[in-house]
């Protein structure tokens, strides 16, 4: 209920009620109202009126700068999220190079082919195995005949 009355104490319509409040209590003094008796009960709740302005005034204030507190704690947080995002993009810009370099290496590289065990059929084994044989008994003969 407060802030809607601190509202309307800034608008326009405070104005005018204000305006006509302050024309009757000079009327009353053609009403046959003491002028002195007039301006002390106009004095006082002025008065009254510009201290309990203060107070909301204030309180207003005060619920302003808790607004403004919440609003720079939540872009300390947005901050920190940034600064945490910056650094995973960072991250990832740093494996994306690693990658790259990696992909160039490989497509530089001469294509090879595997050695997968098994590989190596028995029938070539076999050739290669008589082959040597063959060499090995070769130099027998040789040797023999020296």
């Amino acid at each position: 209920m407060i802030p809607r009355f601190i509202q309307w104490m800034g608008s326009i319509p405070s104005l005018i009620v204000h305006t006509l409040f302050f024309i009757g209590s000079f009327s009353l003094i053609f009403l046959g109202f003491d002028l002195q008796s007039v301006l002390l009960i106009l004095t006082t709740a002025v008065s009254l009126e510009a201290i309990y302005l203060s107070l909301f005034i204030q309180m207003t204030v005060n619920r302003q700068a808790e607004s403004i507190e919440d609003v720079a704690e939540d872009i300390d947080e947005i901050q920190e999220d940034i600064d945490e995002i910056q650094e995973d993009v960072d991250e990832i810009q740093e494996d994306v190079v690693g990658i790259s370099v990696d992909v160039d290496e490989i497509r530089e590289e001469p294509e090879e082919k595997p050695i997968v065990a098994g590989a190596v059929s028995l029938d070539t084994i076999y050739a290669d195995l008589k082959r040597l044989m063959d060499d090995v008994e070769k130099f027998k003969q040789q040797d023999h005949k020296s």
